[in-house]
């Protein structure tokens, strides 16, 4: 099961904001993120807030999704202009999973133009939809990219069979190469997740998912060290010794893999875990996440992020469909963050991108623990000389979490 809702103030049935997420509104992006919650199969290592037709039960449906989606964005419009907000076209949309395209394209197509309807896309949006390598057509991906869609994420995982059968992937590699065309055929930019660290993989396999995912020519290339969540089946598998995880140097070999052969095949990396042909390659919504911009989340589970108010949605899509058709906020709880919180997060995610961060924007005790992160090679000491900004070494981009430990003092 996925995990539990964070702890939280409650949040007011209205979904109403305070004025304070107002300011400086002008100077951050806006974006929207748009949850489907369903799957045909649960796969073992999955604790997102999915759904298949078995579990969903009553009261709830794949088919009536797409309208109860578009009252909360009705609601975000009505929240936003009442607290004082103002008008911000949505610079991009990203649709998350579950598996958004089991949902028929005119769905996706319908809860885009609720979006645009309620805000307004701006020109040049980047609409990005997740979709499994099983649940697209050449037919389905031309109806996207005809209703607006930019950019589709395909969840590959890896080119091995005995890989993606432990991790309980229903596709067969060979498509691959398929979809990425018919997308692009239709016009759609496109990237190719992977997962590397799964247990039984050789660096030999992850070595063939990497090439198979070079030599579709794609543009954009993410790759996730595999984490076992407790509560999944898989974390239950590994308790019964049924799979063994790899240790940290087997990971750490295969992330250097990775950017060796990304980076050689004419990818950079821009973020730890992501790799771009340009910058205009870079998936834009997830750099607006690491930004700090605004997002509203839609759809049961999803989070949203507003001049520093982040509240969460409540997590089954029965209760989620309950509160909105009963015209209430679906919002489960929220949170202010406070200066010692943002400061955190500020750190967590600045490092974490291949611009780093500017000398300047460290506090003074923050700088001073830079010297000892340059003499561990964790930190690219000509980049702070040079251009007074701290960037990651590849060694930094292994151990970021340790970096951000030691910035912010909690590693001394």
């Amino acid at each position: 099961m996925s995990p539990a809702l964070p702890d939280g103030d409650a949040a007011p049935s209205d979904g109403a904001l305070p004025p304070s997420v107002a300011a400086g509104a002008q100077d951050r992006a806006f974006g929207v993120y748009l949850h489907v919650p369903f799957c045909t199969v649960r796969c073992g290592y999955c604790d997102f807030n999915t759904y298949t037709a078995v579990e969903l039960g009553g009261g709830a449906s794949q088919s009536s999704y797409a309208a109860t989606a578009v009252r909360e964005i009705a609601l975000g419009a009505r929240v936003l202009t009442g607290a004082g907000l103002p008008a911000r076209p949505v610079s991009t949309v990203f649709v998350g999973g579950g598996t958004p395209t089991v949902l028929p394209a005119d769905d996706l197509v319908a809860m885009l133009r609720a979006v645009d309807d309620a805000w307004g896309l701006a020109d040049g949006a980047e609409v990005t939809t997740e979709a499994n390598p099983d649940s697209v057509t050449p037919a389905s991906l031309a109806a996207l990219a005809a209703g607006g869609f930019t950019r589709v994420s395909f969840g590959m995982q890896s080119a091995v069979p005995h890989v993606l059968a432990t991790l309980e992937r229903t596709h067969d590699p060979a498509r691959i190469p398929d979809v990425v065309r018919w997308a692009r055929d239709a016009g759609l930019a496109v990237s190719l997740d992977l997962i590397y660290g799964t247990p039984g993989e050789s660096l030999a396999d992850w070595r063939t998912s990497l090439e198979a995912a070079l030599a579709t020519g794609v543009d954009h290339v993410s790759a996730y060290a595999l984490v076992v969540e407790e509560g999944t089946r898989m974390a239950a598998q590994v308790r019964r010794g049924e799979l063994v995880l790899p240790d940290a140097d087997d990971q750490a070999a295969k992330y250097e893999l990775a950017d060796d052969l990304l980076t050689g095949a004419g990818l950079g990396w821009y973020e730890v875990s992501n790799w771009a042909r340009t910058p205009a390659h870079a998936c834009r919504h997830n750099l607006a996440y690491w930004r700090g911009d605004d997002w509203w989340g839609v759809g049961p589970g999803a989070h949203s992020h507003v001049g520093g108010v982040r509240w969460w949605n409540v997590k089954h899509p029965r209760a989620y469909d309950a509160r909105l058709a009963a015209g209430l906020s679906p919002a489960a709880g929220r949170e202010v963050v406070d200066a010692e919180g943002a400061a955190l997060e500020r750190l967590m995610l600045g490092v974490r991108l291949a611009q780093g961060m500017p000398l300047e924007s460290l506090t003074s005790a923050e700088r001073r623990r830079v010297a000892g992160l340059v003499a561990d090679e964790l930190v690219d000491g000509r980049a702070l000389l040079a251009e007074r900004r701290l960037l990651l070494t590849r060694r930094g981009r292994l151990l970021a979490d340790l970096v951000v430990r030691e910035l912010a003092g909690f590693g001394s």
